[in-house]
């Protein structure tokens, strides 16, 4: 298993409903931990990469109604 990190920005806050999407979606075998950063508006995935690729993450988080934006790059 290789865990790598992905952050994305996001625009809209998400709300309860999307909250609980989040929670089904840590249960995708190969998602890892999923974190918010509410004050600067991004969301972090660790994501096992043999199982998911980064486009992948991206669009389960858009599935769970996250307003991804756009992806950042990590330091």
């Amino acid at each position: 298993m290789t865990y790598l990190d992905v952050v994305f920005s996001y625009g809209a806050l998400p709300g309860e409903r999307e909250l609980q999407a989040i929670d089904n979606m840590r249960e995708v075998y190969g998602i890892r931990r999923v974190r918010f950063n509410h004050k600067e508006r991004t969301v972090r995935v660790e994501f096992d990469a043999s199982r998911l690729k980064q486009d992948a993450v991206a669009k389960l988080l858009r599935s769970a109604g996250i307003d991804v934006k756009q992806q950042v790059a990590l330091a």
